[in-house]
């Protein structure tokens, strides 16, 4: 007995009760811990469990095993106990039997600290993704049945998620302490606005989320939003700078008696993208699942047909309004689905920025865009006097080394940096003005024309467009195609014009359909034009055949 590294006791029947008739020094340390002052551990194995357990073995089984906690808040207890037959033990009838304990009392704090620590944000204390959902879990089932007689009304639920605004843009530039800070105040606000029984998690890094009961249903929940709002109507003195912060709110609503948390909490943050474009509380509707679902389907088939070879490009003139010759043409992505047939730029392009593949899709194009150029010259055996117009996407601007791209382009082509023309909108500039300033002035080292695409429908800064080095703006479509109808687009387009007369740049104009709209931009003093009055988008075949007739 002593030599065995656990409490261990050794008993027999005695009458109606038990007799111990072996112990070791660590079971009696084991009593002392547990302020036992009797033979046998009474709080850790009363008459009935104890004669429960000799009776199994002596109709037969080998061991028998048990975990005995005890639920104290100020000294809980869990040990496992284990009874098996001694045959032979100081001459008993073969009845006598050994206990063994082990406190595995320090192993489970342990891991019930782990598992604490896992589900909670070590940053704010709340719950983390999987300590939320596991903590609605636990509400709902635990509610459950005490709702099984209550009405509909009572039974649902909301999942709130919550999307700091500026939150990467203040991390960025006043650092990841003050970062912190603020996540730390925004939890401290969201807590002090919840219900008694709402629930709060930081679920991602700049995303909370609230459980919350909606027992008076849509006006418990527009109640809840209201104070939501509230929370950020007040600056944020973060280190001696005061912020305005904004957040995107999107609301999942669940029946305790109908689905997961989880699914809930996904449609909360399918609602919160939706709510992110249009700067409104957005409730999660079917309908845009189906959107998203959409949306991932085609990411997924998008990077297939970069991947693959895929995507093609069609071709657009550009036509000089002075004489009508082409001087060159707008490459453009188009991408014929296997199965859903041709999809739309604006369909398949935002869905590219949105997923990251802008950048390889951009890169494929402007490669795609040279090397046509390069076959032009081949086969016709001379270097064409035509350019490319190629679009450069706000995000791939913002994120690739365009001009390095772009070199690299070059060099492997031979084709001179001046066919090319760079298409940039004036969000690509103006998200970022001194970057977008540097990489434009890398572009133009390569000799490279700069456009600025559909002018006039931003919020143009014209004193900081001056000391870009762009070669012409681009008159958006929207101004061009109502200017035989509406004088005010007349007007617009004029005073475009007049702009780049007096910055010395070109212009061309978009969505040209037709020979009056063409003369009467010839007229008004516009460089150059594009539109199906000329030709819609065509093959490269197609392309150079239409240069080579309107040359002749």
């Amino acid at each position: 007995m002593a030599s065995l590294p656990i409490a261990a006791v050794i008993i027999r029947r005695d009458g109606a009760g038990f007799a111990c008739l072996a112990r070791n020094e660590r079971f009696v340390d084991l009593q002392d811990r547990l302020h036992s002052y009797s033979n046998l551990p009474k709080l850790i194995i009363d008459d009935s469990r104890l004669d429960r357990f000799l009776s199994l073995l002596e109709a037969g089984e080998v061991a028998v095993s048990e975990r005995w906690r005890r639920l104290d808040p100020v000294d809980p207890r869990d040990i496992d106990i284990s009874a098996a037959p001694l045959n032979g033990f100081d001459d008993a009838q073969n009845n006598a039997y050994l206990l063994s304990f082990i406190d595995r009392t320090a192993e489970i704090q342990n891991q019930r600290n782990l598992h604490r620590e896992m589900l909670s944000d070590s940053l704010t204390g709340l719950h983390n993704r999987t300590g939320f959902e596991e903590a609605v879990d636990a509400i709902l089932s635990a509610k459950g049945n005490d709702q099984a007689d209550c009405g509909h009304e009572s039974k649902r639920f909301a999942i709130i998620a919550i999307d700091l605004s500026r939150f990467s843009q203040i991390n960025e530039y006043a650092g990841a302490i003050v970062g912190d800070e603020l996540i730390v105040t925004v939890a401290s606000r969201l807590k002090n606005s919840l219900r008694s029984g709402d629930l709060l998690g930081r679920i991602g890094g700049n995303e909370f989320a609230i459980f919350a009961r909606l027992a008076e249903g849509s006006s418990d929940l527009e109640a809840i939003c209201e104070r939501l709002q509230s929370v950020f109507d007040a600056p944020y003195a973060l280190s001696g700078l005061q912020v305005n912060m904004d957040a995107a709110i999107g609301i999942g609503i669940g029946r305790a008696d109908e689905c997961d948390p989880s699914d809930t909490i996904r449609q909360a943050q399918i609602a919160l993208k939706q709510a992110k474009r249009s700067n409104k509380v957005e409730l999660y509707r079917k309908e845009v699942l189906e959107s998203f679902r959409l949306r991932f389907s085609l990411e997924t088939d998008l990077r297939h047909a970069i991947e693959n070879d895929g995507l093609s490009v069609a071709y657009q003139p550009l036509i000089d309004l002075g004489d009508g010759a082409v001087v060159g043409f707008e490459a453009l992505a188009r991408w014929n689905h296997p199965e859903r047939g041709p999809i739309d730029p604006a369909d398949f392009i935002p869905v590219a920025e949105e997923c990251g593949l802008i950048v390889p899709l951009g890169r494929w194009a402007l490669s795609r865009a040279v090397k046509c150029l390069k076959d032009w010259d081949e086969i016709t055996g001379q270097t064409l006097p035509i350019g490319m117009n190629i679009n450069l996407s706000a995000v791939q601007f913002a994120r690739d080394d365009v001009a390095q791209s772009v070199r690299e382009v070059l060099e492997e082509s031979g084709i001179a940096g001046n066919r090319l023309t760079l298409e940039l909108t004036e969000s690509a500039i103006l998200s970022d003005p001194d970057r977008s300033a540097r990489a434009m002035h890398a572009l133009k080292a390569l000799d490279t024309c700069l456009a600025m695409d559909d002018f006039g429908t931003g919020y143009s800064n014209l004193a900081f467009l001056q000391k870009l080095p762009i070669d012409i703006l681009k008159i958006d479509r929207s101004f061009v195609t109502g200017m035989m109808q509406d004088r005010d687009s007349v007007s617009i387009v004029r005073a475009v014009l007049s702009l780049a007369n007096a910055l010395g740049m070109k212009t061309t104009a978009e969505g040209i359909e037709t020979v009056e709209l063409a003369n009467t931009l010839a007229a008004l003093g516009c460089s150059h034009g594009q539109g199906y009055y000329y030709s819609r988008p065509m093959s490269a075949a197609d392309a150079l055949e239409f240069f080579l007739q309107r040359r002749a």
